[in-house]
């Protein structure tokens, strides 16, 4: 345990960077700026942490881990200027540091910050009530992260409006054709044919519903739980001339009724279900029609990680409320529990770093517009998750992963005796 040192009262006031020297060390990857006006670290570094008031440590020692630093980053008490990432990893190092809250307390007030009673959190925060994963609290939790303005995500994602992993499969491609190629290798994976009927389960903004009804001439019936994305995805249906091919419900997947469908896709929905892996694959196959095809596509997280963290994450209380990650082994074993056959699997993360940085690049070009559109809190919310979110797929700290599955036809599973047949996408 790191102590931080004894000094009399009778010495020069403690500094903010005599503070942050002595609890993180000197050889810091970032300078530090302060209110107080000390300074820590390289006069030249090409990224400084500035510490704008005393409520910024108030908030990194009173929410230890990156909840604290993720409040006072919303809440404007931190900020940065030039590299976000080099921000991250030296948030990620401090994770690892442990101080004896006497000694951090000490210090503290040496620097002039009276007291450790917590700051009211940013209003960004969810609070979430009610039971955890119940089809109400599912709705809330979908709609902190998805009903924030239709004009935001248009300005994040560009026109492809698809927040999920694109497909960096051709060079010198823009991020309009790397989803594009994603939305068709799911379609071909899928085994889709005209005439058929697809569910596209969180079906976002519809784009996987358009380019399967329009590239493949499929009927498709799309859920999803955000009413915001229900709004801009009938919209797009009918300026694509796809009304009469298209359904768009605000529906949660729970709640499905009808069917049996061909196939089911379900892209990026998989990370709300939570910690209930049997009511999603079993729902998925009762859904399916005998030798239909299901496209698991989601967010995973590798053997080596904890499941979830005993302490909230900035996650868990800004971007993705009740959100889990589970181990791929673990997504195959749940899907072929329920009854399928797991034909196929294999990894997207290299795809994911390209996406995110496509994303952070729209935002940051138009920084001023996005918070005029959503705060500059939820706008820091945004920066601040979406490179974290780069560096953990590019360090293999998180990982995505589709999973192609058949619910069996009396043992016929319709499948290509040739594995990967779809992998020669069409020009």
């Amino acid at each position: 345990m790191t102590r931080a040192p004894d000094r009399c009262q009778s010495c020069r006031p403690l500094s903010v960077a005599d503070l942050l020297a002595d609890l993180l060390g000197t050889d810091l990857p970032v300078a530090v700026a302060a209110y107080d006006g000390s300074h820590l670290g390289p006069r030249d570094a090409r990224t400084t942490l500035i510490v704008r008031s005393p409520d910024a440590l108030r908030r990194i020692v009173t929410a230890p881990g990156e909840l604290g630093f993720g409040r006072a980053y919303v809440a404007g008490d931190l900020d940065v200027e030039g590299d976000i990432f080099d921000v991250i990893e030296l948030a990620h190092s401090v994770q690892q540091l442990r101080f004896g809250p006497k000694e951090v307390a000490a210090a503290l007030r040496m620097v002039g910050v009276a007291g450790l009673k917590p700051l009211p959190p940013p209003p960004e925060e969810a609070r979430l009530r009610g039971r955890r994963h119940s089809r109400e609290r599912d709705a809330a939790a979908i709609a902190h992260h998805y009903d924030v303005s239709n004009d935001f995500y248009e300005l994040l994602l560009g026109p492809a409006m698809t927040y999920t992993c694109a497909l960096w499969a051709e060079p010198g491609i823009d991020l309009v054709r790397a989803q594009w190629l994603k939305h068709e290798l799911v379609c071909r994976k899928l085994d889709l044919r005209p005439g058929m009927h697809l569910l596209d389960c969180g079906s976002g903004w519809g784009t996987m519903a358009i380019h399967a009804a329009r590239e493949h001439g499929v009927a498709v019936t799309a859920v999803t739980l955000s009413e915001q994305q229900v709004d801009w995805s009938r919209k797009a249906v009918a300026e694509a001339g796809l009304a009469d091919r298209v359904e768009v419900r605000y529906q949660d997947y729970r709640a499905v009724d009808d069917g049996p469908y061909d196939a089911i896709s379900s892209i990026g929905m998989f990370e709300h279900v939570g910690s209930d892996l049997e009511a999603y694959p079993a729902t998925m196959f009762r859904l399916l029609r005998p030798g239909g095809r299901f496209v698991h596509h989601a967010v995973s997280r590798p053997p080596f990680r904890r499941r979830r963290l005993a302490r909230p994450t900035f996650l868990d209380r800004y971007v993705f409320p009740d959100a889990d990650l589970h181990e791929i082994g673990t997504i195959v074993s749940a899907i072929q529990g329920a009854g399928f056959e797991a034909r196929h699997m294999e990894s997207l993360r290299d795809h994911y770093p390209p996406t995110i940085a496509a994303w952070l690049a729209n935002l940051d070009a138009r920084w001023e517009e996005a918070v005029s559109l959503v705060g500059a809190g939820r706008a820091r919310v945004w920066r601040l998750y979406l490179a974290a979110a780069e560096l953990g797929m590019a360090d293999n700290r998180i990982q995505i992963h589709q999973v192609v599955s058949v619910k069996p036809d009396h043992g016929r599973s319709g499948f290509s005796p040739v594995p990967g047949d779809w992998e020669a996408l069409p020009e």
